[in-house]
C-alpha cells in the first residue's frame, strides 16, 4: 500500500451538515483556496457526484484532473466520502477519503491522502506536501462549514 498523509479536525457541525458541504463541487472554488474551477461529469443514480473535474492552481503544480468518487454514508452523515484519480498530467496518483464520525455536538473529519507527481520527488518532500494539503483543506472546510 503506498504511503498517505492523514490527519482530523473537529467541525462544530453535524454530520450531515459537513458532507453537504463536501458534496457541493460547484462552491469549491470559494473556499478552497488552490481549487480553481470544479464541474461535475457524471452523477450516480442516487444523485452523488461520481465523476468530478478540478481546475487545480497550487503554484508550482497546475493541473486539470477527474476524480471518481465512492460515497459510503449514511442517512445522518456519518461514513466514508473517497476518491482515485481517474486521469490528469502532473498528478500521477491522488487518492483520499473523508471519514465523518459524529463527536459530541460536532464531527470528527480525518482526511487521508496519497499523492504521487509524474515528475521525481523525495518522498519526504512529498510527504510534507501531502500534509500541508492536509491540513490547509481541513482548515478551509472548518471554515467553511462553521462559517
Amino acid at each position: 500500500m503506498a504511503d498517505r498523509t492523514e490527519s482530523s479536525i473537529l467541525i462544530a457541525a453535524a454530520p450531515g451538515h459537513v458532507l453537504d458541504v463536501i458534496a457541493d463541487f460547484p462552491a469549491y472554488p470559494k473556499w478552497a483556496t488552490d481549487v480553481k474551477k470544479v464541474s461535475v461529469l457524471s452523477e450516480e443514480g442516487d444523485g452523488w457526484a461520481d465523476q468530478v473535474e478540478f481546475v487545480l492552481d497550487a503554484g508550482v503544480i497546475k493541473d486539470t484532473y477527474v476524480l471518481d468518487y465512492e460515497w459510503e454514508v449514511d442517512e445522518d452523515g456519518t461514513g466514508v466520502v473517497s476518491w482515485s484519480l481517474v486521469k490528469a498530467t502532473v498528478l500521477k496518483t491522488m487518492n483520499g477519503s473523508y471519514t465523518l464520525a459524529a463527536s459530541g455536538t460536532g464531527t470528527t473529519v480525518t482526511y487521508r491522502l496519497a499523492v504521487d507527481l509524474n515528475m521525481p520527488m523525495l518522498g519526504m518532500l512529498k510527504r510534507k506536501a501531502e500534509k500541508v494539503i492536509v491540513d490547509a483543506a481541513l482548515k478551509e472546510l472548518k471554515r467553511r462549514v462553521e462559517g
